[in-house]
């Protein structure tokens, strides 16, 4: 278990009960079992305490936890028959994004999202989740054909943004970017998407101007990252935590500003501590909002997705 900074009164507790219990088994004849069930009953009241009222920052650091499920995790255990499509048919292929074609519950579909990979060589890879303008042209290839065949399209968003390096900016990225976000207007399919992890900037815009967003409870989205805008506004990267309270990035605020439809719980201690239960629980969201969309002509999906963004804010606004 890899433990947050917020966590380590928590580590050290549970840690003491690991001991026990390696000493135990070690000795045969030892009983600890009184002695670690007592610690167990209060790691589990310090996190609940801790988990039950997260501040943003707080919510920031779950949302980049490494042991979260990423989006091969949830691909692996949702969808059948998934086969990967490659390439954006002009540059290369970015490693970043993966997608292509599966089942969800017998039904074919499209699937898109960013990889953050799990280990240092498969992040290295995956560019930590921060997509390349290939990325972006290889998901506007996917909705296209999503489109073509009329499939619904389901993007997994998870990435602190697009890659903002300098070969990224010379073969257009923003103009990816905005490709990628004009595409998810104009495609007559459901789209949904679901905010995994970190929802950053136009480089989680551009997979999730969809009919229907959802965010796990522990996730984040926003403009920019905490980080970044502490360093634009304040010239200190220090000052994150002041930032991550200004930028309402919660899911739980964003719902109130109706930027995302629903939230879908997580288990006590954050996805990394039930990654099959959060999992599931994202998959049925999934199929809760796919049947929401059902039947509705092409023509109504697509201006309902317009207006839903043209009116985004107005409910945060007014209240």
């Amino acid at each position: 278990m890899n433990y947050l900074e917020f966590e380590k009164p928590l580590a050290e507790i549970e840690g003491k009960a690991e001991e026990l219990r390696a000493m135990a088994r070690q000795n045969k004849g030892m009983d600890v079992e009184k002695e670690a069930a007592a610690l167990d009953r209060k790691a589990a009241d310090m996190l609940k305490d801790l988990y039950k009222s997260l501040d943003p920052w707080r919510k920031c650091q779950v949302a980049r936890h490494p042991d979260r499920p990423h989006c091969r995790d949830y691909i692996d255990a949702l969808f059948t028959e998934y086969t990967p499509l490659a390439g954006d048919r002009n540059f290369a292929d970015d490693h970043a994004v993966m997608g292509g074609m599966a089942r969800l519950d017998g039904r074919p579909v499209v699937v898109i999202g960013h990889e953050k990979g799990h280990d240092t060589k498969t992040r290295i890879e995956r560019n930590f989740g921060m997509a390349r303008p290939e990325g972006y042209r290889k998901a506007i290839r996917l909705m296209d054909l999503a489109h073509r065949f009329g499939l619904p399209v389901i993007t997994l968003v998870d990435t602190p943004g697009a890659y903002p390096g300098k070969g990224a900016e010379e073969r257009g990225q923003a103009e990816a970017i905005a490709r990628s976000t004009q595409k998810c207007l104009e495609i007559g399919v459901p789209l949904v998407s679901v905010i995994i992890g970190e929802g950053g900037s136009g480089g989680a815009v551009a997979f999730a101007t969809a009919n229907r967003i959802a965010m796990l409870e522990h996730s984040i989205y926003s403009v920019i990252s905490p980080e970044g805008c502490a360093s634009i506004l304040w010239k200190d990267a220090e000052k994150m935590r002041e930032a991550a309270e200004a930028l309402r990035l919660t899911a739980q605020d964003l719902q109130k500003l109706g930027v995302i439809d629903r939230i879908v719980a997580e288990p006590l201690g954050g996805a990394q501590r039930g990654r099959a239960d959060t999992i599931a629980a994202v998959g049925k969201a999934i199929e809760t909002m796919l049947k929401e969309l059902s039947g509705r002509s092409p023509e109504r999906l697509v201006r309902d997705r317009r207006e839903k963004f043209l009116a985004m804010g107005q409910k945060g606004l007014a209240a």
